[in-house]
């Protein structure tokens, strides 16, 4: 893309609460911004991260304390656009800024633009709760969800979804830091699910409780836009992912541009239904027994491998949204079928395969080199603090797998009617066998993928 075709007078503001120094998605906006010669200012946590040396971010700038309130995060917002004295594109790049820049709409417009977002409808699809209420309205397959409103509910809850079962918090960013609590969790047991709504004021959110769709070959899809003022799609496409890290439920470590009609029309149709605007990340993954393919989630901001989807004309969803909010026109590509993104220091091997459709690194490119090299120390480093608590995780998930088997087989000769209370039911669908997965895993590693 021509850098002409952005208006390079207008400077972008990238903000990111999630401390995680790893974040791909963050170094991707930077780079595609600056590539087009629009001044990158970030606020984030970059300590100990590669992004902090590119060369395309113009300016650093602090982020709120962990945890901070969406007015802290707001507050800080606009004593960066004080900073920059002119009109910025401001993109959130988790959910937490997400939602604390539609919160704060009204007060952040005179010094950013925004798209022309519905109300409190960011805040209500990351929600895990409210989305699979709008899927069942808008008629998208949807796992069925649970959401008990008691401990003996969420108890009943398992044993009618099938163990093991998906446990989630229905907004994921209100989990404390530091807490064991995960966003994602898998349920082998009725007291699992007891002892986990017991931690609802802890979490401080509703606990839903999720049919498990197995993960498998070709289960396991993506879609990302950009929806315009006009609610057209642009900048983005269907993706599948080839490889997860970890493995099965994990971000996507490797995952190719891939046409796929059905996951494109579901996209495009929960984006109108919804009235949605701004730039969207959706995953899906399809029933091997079915067919069908489930949203899972929507992320109301960039995916981390969004970059995968630089057309023949250069946009991607970040540039779409410059674009068409200082109202520039869109520049007319062509898709890029069979383009791979490989995040190297998940999958290592893959980026030094062939790739004849053509391929974006998630950390080196010729004309940012330092980020690239910064990776593998920092990588090496963090993954030496990671492997004692890996290994206590292992030992601790066989032992809890040999009481889970005795303890399911105490509650089958226990089970009573204090476990009948219905659970509301937010969405019906058809349960496939449940297989299992990993529950121990920081919720970077999951990103949402049951």
């Amino acid at each position: 893309m021509s850098a002409s075709l952005l208006d390079t007078r207008v400077p972008a503001v990238l903000v990111r609460t999630d401390r995680n120094p790893f974040h791909h998605g963050t170094l991707g906006a930077v780079r595609s911004l600056g590539r087009a010669g629009v001044d990158v200012h970030l606020i984030a946590d970059v300590g100990g991260s590669p992004v902090r040396r590119s060369r395309f971010v113009r300016q650093l700038h602090p982020p709120p304390p962990p945890g901070a309130a969406p007015a802290d995060i707001a507050r800080a917002l606009l004593r960066v656009a004080a900073q920059i004295e002119r009109p910025a594109v401001l993109i959130a790049l988790d959910d937490a800024s997400a939602v604390a820049v539609a919160r704060a709409r009204t007060e952040l417009a005179p010094a950013y633009l925004l798209p022309q977002q519905p109300g409190e409808l960011a805040e209500r699809v990351a929600d895990k709760a409210e989305l699979a209420a709008m899927c069942a309205t808008a008629g998208i397959p949807h796992p069925l969800t649970l959401i008990p409103d008691s401990s003996a509910e969420a108890a009943a809850a398992a044993w009618r979804l099938g163990l093991p079962t998906v446990a989630k918090w229905s907004r994921p960013w209100l989990l404390p830091a530091g807490s064991d609590l995960r966003s994602t969790s898998v349920v082998r047991s009725a007291r699992q699910a007891r002892e986990l709504f017991l931690r609802t004021g802890e979490a401080g959110s509703r606990l839903l409780l999720q049919e498990f769709l197995p993960p498998g070959p070709d289960l396991d899809w993506f879609c990302h836009g950009y929806a315009d003022r006009t609610g057209t799609v642009r900048g983005g496409g269907p993706g599948r992912k080839l490889h997860a890290w970890p493995r099965g439920a994990g971000l996507t470590a490797v995952g190719h541009w891939t046409p796929n009609a059905p996951v494109q029309a579901l996209a495009e149709l929960l984006i109108a239904e919804l009235g949605y605007r701004g730039i969207f990340d959706l995953d899906f993954r399809r029933c091997a027994t079915t067919g069908a393919y489930h949203l899972l989630d929507f992320n109301p901001r960039p995916g981390a491998q969004f970059r995968l989807f630089s057309d023949t004309a250069g946009l991607d969803v970040v540039r779409a949204q410059h674009l068409d909010l200082t109202h520039r026109p869109m520049p007319e590509g062509a898709p890029r079928p069979g383009r791979a993104f490989v995040v190297e220091n998940y999958a290592p091997l893959s980026a030094l395969r062939p790739a004849p459709a053509g391929r974006e690194l998630a950390w080196h490119a010729p004309d940012d080199r330092a980020p690239g090299w910064a990776m593998w120390p920092l990588w090496a480093r963090h993954a030496t603090r990671r492997l004692p608590t890996g290994l206590r995780r292992l030992c601790e998930r066989t032992e809890r797998t040999e009481q889970t088997d005795l303890q399911e087989l105490h509650e089958l000769h226990e089970r009573d009617e204090r476990y009948e209370t219905p659970a509301r039911v937010v969405r019906q669908a058809t349960s496939p066998l449940p297989t299992e997965i990993d529950s121990s895993l920081t919720d970077d590693e999951k990103a949402n993928s049951y």
